[in-house]
């Protein structure tokens, strides 16, 4: 492999403010999962009945038979779990979206025509509440356009956002490829919305969580009382909130289940989240759409230049120049296992550093005699690269007077003479006196720890000209 998919980079050390409505600090979106009459269940041809987000302890799965116990813990949210939740939320001025499967909210009419009365978005949660991880692609492809279907005939409208949740590797880019959703919520790696290309098309996601959620109360480590519940999200939010107020804006997402929550003892702890939230200015509590039109006006996509997707050809023309007069360092550089990451001046910086320092001690050496000296002939020529020309005027090595050049020119000799190669400084560092004092006190250094600093500024020098390429 030497392209590695997976981007551990994201926004890196400093995410876009997000420029929330009214200059709000945080963004509060709560999420209600509607699964209940959609997930695995004999009577809807699954092979087994559900084992999976309810309140029966170490649940497995019956094959071939209805399991009573866990059919009742999943009608309990759409028959009084939902409700409880309809009457808080409507109280409170709060909108939700609904991640709505499809085939959960045909047999609910009535919860349907609730949400939509209270304005709530209805985004799609698939067709069935099942696991699609060994699913043919072809088949998932199939069940994401049934649920598209379905979810307009129940709903009225197509879903304009989507989240599986039980998904496998193939359906980010079949959603995506679906071609018209404002958003996809199947990742938990960001704090803020981002933009992913599938082919031609940039793709908005909304990432989602599995940590301020609900189903903790079903698995272990979890939640057994409201008020665990409580005390996580407060603490989620007022380390938010904080980073808000310094100029870091995010957003909390707040995944929810009827059968879950939805029970007296839990929702408790929802409640006094909602009063705890309500005390503070500058708090956005949007539906997920919201968010996407928000992001889409705000933070429309941009190209940007992405050296891991780059051919060898493409790739040595851009940065073959960073180590001087040395294209052979990018050249093996592209055949490392690039990705996301390294589409950065850290990353490619890095990706070339790591060449340089396995190469052989005379390729490294013969890194270093290419570079020119300082202030030195081939300067007063004309005769530097770009790069060298614009780095040495930076420190004012174009403009020295009479006795400072005579001055540089000894000391190119005499350190050349002494240890092999021309003196190196990443001269952008530093002004014209911090030069020459480096310079005179480097001279008198054994030739292998000169060595080591030349291969150290060479590398600084590389990452500084990244710095403008990137």
């Amino acid at each position: 492999m030497t392209r590695y998919p997976r981007n551990m980079r994201g926004y890196g050390p400093n995410p876009p403010d997000p420029r929330w409505p009214n200059g709000a600090k945080i963004a509060v979106q709560f999420v209600l999962n509607y699964e209940e009459g959609g997930e695995n269940c004999v009577l809807h041809g699954d092979a087994a009945s559900e084992a999976f987000l309810s309140d029966i302890p170490g649940a497995a799965q019956w094959p071939g038979q209805r399991h009573w116990n866990m059919e009742s813990i999943y009608e309990y949210g759409a028959r009084a779990g939902f409700w409880r939740l309809h009457r808080l939320f409507t109280g409170a001025g709060i909108p939700l979206t609904i991640y709505g499967v499809a085939s959960a909210l045909a047999r609910s009419p009535e919860q349907v025509e609730a949400m939509k009365e209270a304005g709530w978005e209805i985004a799609s949660h698939g067709l069935k509440w099942v696991e699609h991880k060994d699913m043919p692609e072809a088949e998932e492809r199939a069940a994401i356009a049934e649920a598209i279907r379905l979810h307009a005939e129940v709903v009225g409208e197509r879903p304009r956002g989507w989240y599986t949740g039980r998904c496998s590797e193939n359906t980010v880019r079949l959603v995506a490829e679906e071609g018209e959703f404002d958003y996809i919520s199947d990742t938990y790696d960001d704090d803020l919305p981002y933009w992913m290309k599938f082919g031609a098309r940039d793709q908005i996601i909304i990432p989602y969580t599995l940590e301020a959620n609900d189903m903790r109360f079903s698995v272990s480590p979890g939640w057994i009382t409201g008020e665990q519940f409580f005390t996580y999200l407060r603490d989620s939010f007022d380390t938010l909130y904080a980073e808000g107020e310094a100029g870091r804006p995010a957003m909390m997402s707040v995944g929810l289940h009827c059968r879950l929550i939805g029970r007296p003892g839990k929702i408790a702890g929802l409640k006094r989240f909602l009063d705890y939230i309500g005390q503070f200015e500058g708090v956005w509590c949007p539906r997920r759409i919201e968010i996407a039109e928000h992001w889409a006006a705000e933070h429309p996509p941009r190209a940007t230049l992405r050296p891991s997707e780059m051919d060898r050809e493409a790739f040595v023309a851009a940065f073959g120049g960073v180590y001087e007069h040395s294209p052979w360092i990018a050249e093996r550089a592209h055949g490392l296992e690039l990705g996301p990451a390294h589409d950065c001046a850290a990353g490619v910086h890095n990706a070339l550093a790591r060449i340089f320092r396995s190469a052989a001690p005379d390729e490294r050496l013969g890194v270093l005699k290419a570079h020119p000296d300082l202030a030195g002939k081939l300067a007063a020529a004309r005769r530097l690269t770009d790069d060298s020309t614009s780095e040495q005027a930076s420190a004012g090595l174009d403009a020295l007077t009479d006795s400072e050049r005579a001055r540089f020119t000894d000391l190119n000799a005499a350190y050349t003479a002494k240890h092999g190669f021309p003196f190196i400084i990443a001269v952008r560092d530093h002004d014209k006196a911090g030069i020459l004092a480096a310079f005179e006190r480097r001279l008198g250094n054994p030739t292998e720890v000169e060595f080591a600093e030349a291969c150290r500024q060479v590398e600084r020098i590389a990452r500084l000209r990244l710095e403008d390429l990137t």
